[in-house]
């Protein structure tokens, strides 16, 4: 860790003189995580004070920035694949700026294989370096051929205006990096250890969102339930929820990811006992055979991970849970497998995001032998689909004749003169509706139910 990057304003004024007599576009394109949705708002905050506008279409750009995800080769494949392809507007435009962010800058080989083999990227800058942006970019428009910063600062950009993505819904960080080295994942390695943002700058910004009219606020973490264990005057998450549930307003607070093994009953009962806190929790088990859990270096059982549902349910049984699987790690048997579906039957998830084990080289996982075949791997899959389709399909039938806030978030693909829109409980809900309360809340009655969504019609005296 390097200290916090000097202020930039002079090497933004500089900038801002050079790019004046004409509008300059730029186009930032982020791939993976929120998080990384996030770092390119920061990005095009960065890029404005500068002086530039931006473009959804890269080919009337001044200014390119692929900002990049890590977590599988697959996707470092692909973005390779995207600045290859970047050669040819190049030689079309020789002004124009290729650069690269992101988690995959974060590796040395990464950034030393863009420097030797993409001559047309002339900046990389790593994930908690966006601030040396500007001086990355005076230099290449000063002459020089390729600039990159991928240090690990302690600064985490909280004075960097960002562009947000929505006037209504704003991600909020509340913390960078993390120290659980699951044996899959990456992540530890590109985004460094855990660092917890100040309290009171976080309430600060969330009341800020407020007053500007934003009506979801999402934290995101790593592991938001570590955060503050690195701080002097240690701050739970839960109690970090409690003061932002205290700021005056019509809002919710939703947060991902929590980590099985921090998930406190404090936790829980703070989500219970906050009003704007919403009634959903997504808690990524991975897995439910504890051998597996073991080999992942996750740090808890599937007993473990069956007590903090079981506490849920006592309270509400009808609570949202979502979940994150991984389907064909390393070694995984057809017992191991079994487990996982019958903790999916167990806990009956409102939604689960689960993907096939791929390799990732770096981790201690890529190391392990693998004899499963990818047939098996692809069969257990569309099993795995098939056994949460079906409990979705019966479970969300539970909200039918329930009136559930939502807000609405855009106009249905699907249906013509329907909006669509998150819960309290983070599910999908299609109503008829005028577009216009797009960004507000708005109750409705749930008349059906889908195993992906349910439908409803808006309460009478609420449109």
């Amino acid at each position: 860790m390097v200290a916090i990057l000097n202020d930039n304003t002079l090497i933004i004024n500089e900038l801002s003189e050079l790019l004046s007599g004409g509008q300059k576009l730029a186009y930032v394109r982020s791939f993976g995580c929120q998080l990384n949705v996030s770092d390119g708002e920061k990005i095009k905050g960065v890029l404005k004070k500068i002086g530039y506008s931006f473009t959804d279409n890269e080919n009337e750009a001044d200014l390119i920035i692929l900002n990049t995800c890590a977590v599988r080769e697959s996707a470092e494949d692909r973005v390779f694949g995207i600045i290859g392809s970047m050669k040819k507007l190049k030689e079309l435009k020789p002004s124009l700026i290729i650069g690269v962010a992101g988690c995959m800058t974060a590796q040395s080989h990464i950034a030393e294989k863009i420097k030797r083999s993409y001559p047309q990227v002339e900046l990389v800058v790593g994930t908690s370096a966006i601030n040396a942006l500007p001086k990355l970019l005076l230099e290449v428009l000063h002459g020089r051929k390729f600039a990159a910063d991928i240090a690990e600062y302690d600064d985490f950009s909280a004075e960097v205006e960002q562009v947000r993505e929505s006037p209504f819904k704003a991600s909020v960080p509340i913390m960078f990096g993390c120290n659980n080295f699951c044996t899959y994942c990456i992540v530890p390695h590109v985004r460094g250890r855990e660092r917890s943002r100040r309290p009171e700058d976080i309430i600060s910004e969330v009341e800020g969102l407020v007053r500007n009219g934003y009506k979801e606020i999402m934290l995101l973490g790593q592991n938001v339930n570590s955060y503050g264990n690195d701080l002097d005057d240690t701050v739970s998450f839960p109690q970090l929820l409690r003061s932002l549930n205290d700021i005056e307003g019509d809002f919710i607070i939703r947060f991902m990811s929590s980590h099985p093994k921090d998930a406190s009953r404090e936790l829980i009962d703070t989500i219970f006992a906050c009003d704007k806190v919403a009634k959903h929790l997504h808690l990524p088990v991975q897995s439910g055979s504890s051998d597996v859990l073991r080999r992942m270096n996750r740090r808890y059982t599937a007993e473990k991970y069956l007590e903090i549902v079981d506490y849920i349910y006592n309270i509400d049984p009808d609570f949202s849970l979502t979940t994150d699987l991984i389907v064909g790690f390393p070694d995984e048997t057809n017992e191991d497998f079994q487990a996982t579906l019958d903790i999916i039957k167990r806990v009956r998830y409102d939604n689960i995001y689960s993907f096939i084990y791929s390799k990732r080289s770096g981790t201690k996982a890529a190391e392990m032998p693998d004899p499963v075949t990818n047939e098996e791997k692809g069969l257990r899959m569309r099993k795995l689909l098939e056994v949460q389709r079906e409990i979705s399909t019966e479970h969300y039938k539970r909200f039918i004749g329930r009136t559930m806030r939502v807000l609405a978030d855009d106009v249905s693909k699907k249906k013509q003169g329907f909006l669509t829109g998150k819960s309290n409980e983070f599910i999908i809900v299609e109503f008829e509706g005028d577009p216009s309360l797009i960004g507000q809340f708005v109750d409705v009655e749930i008349t059906d139910a889908m195993n992906w969504a349910v439908t409803g019609r808006i309460k009478k005296g609420n449109a």
